[in-house]
């Protein structure tokens, strides 16, 4: 795998990204019981979710406070961010769950939060690639 020494744009992407999958991680894990009834979100769903989250918010940690990169691991990143927003729509298009109108908001809020990580560590990457070496 090659590697890169990323941009401050990138780490800042990678790091606010860790930030708020950890923070969210702990929101659905610690207060699932809690929102279940203002989100109309299965709590066991949304501690799942949480408990996905953790450990996913302390791999892009480590990633995002590296002196260098794997492209491939900032690519897994991004692929990661790209099927959580997908799985979200999903979830509020399939039925399979029924939220409020709160509910609603949040899982659409949080997938565009995602989004925007998603695209800010594509656009690091980008701006990277064009400092690679050739044969990178």
């Amino acid at each position: 795998m090659s590697s890169f020494s990323p941009s401050p744009f990138l780490r800042y992407a990678l790091v606010g990204d860790a930030l708020a999958s950890g923070a969210t991680g702990l929101l659905l894990v610690l207060g699932a019981g809690a929102l279940t009834g203002l989100l109309g979100l299965p709590e066991a769903l949304m501690r799942a979710a949480g408990l996905i989250l953790l450990p996913y918010a302390a791999v892009v940690a480590f990633l995002g406070t590296r002196a260098t990169m794997s492209r491939r691991a900032v690519w897994a990143v991004i692929a990661v961010n790209g099927v959580w927003v997908a799985d979200s729509l999903i979830l509020l298009a399939s039925g399979w769950v029924s939220p409020t109108a709160l509910g609603y908001a949040f899982v659409l809020a949080q997938a565009l939060a995602v989004l925007v990580f998603a695209e800010a560590q594509y656009l690091g990457l980008r701006r990277a690639a064009r400092t690679w070496p050739a044969a990178a």
